[in-house]
């Protein structure tokens, strides 16, 4: 497999940024349209604890590629640094 480039990560962690905001998004408009009952009130809880957990996997996710590509680019001044 062949190592992702800078380019490739830093559009990986923007996508996940979007899903991250359209899942919060869609979290409040659902909870908006259901509280106006208590089961409704309930349903809307459980989507915003769903919503929750998905984009806190997600920002883990996307810290891990932010410190890849990191790591990235240190090497590649480290490598430029010893050829000059």
């Amino acid at each position: 497999m062949q190592t992702p480039t800078t380019a490739q990560f830093c559009t990986a962690i923007e996508v996940l940024t979007k899903l991250g905001e359209r899942l919060n998004s869609n979290a409040e408009h659902s909870a908006m349209q259901l509280s106006e009952s208590s089961a409704g009130a309930h349903h809307a809880g459980h989507i915003e604890v769903s919503a929750i957990e998905q984009t806190s996997r997600i920002e883990a996710a996307t810290a891990q590629l932010k410190s890849w590509r990191d790591e990235m680019l240190e090497q590649r001044r480290q490598c430029v640094s010893h050829h000059v």
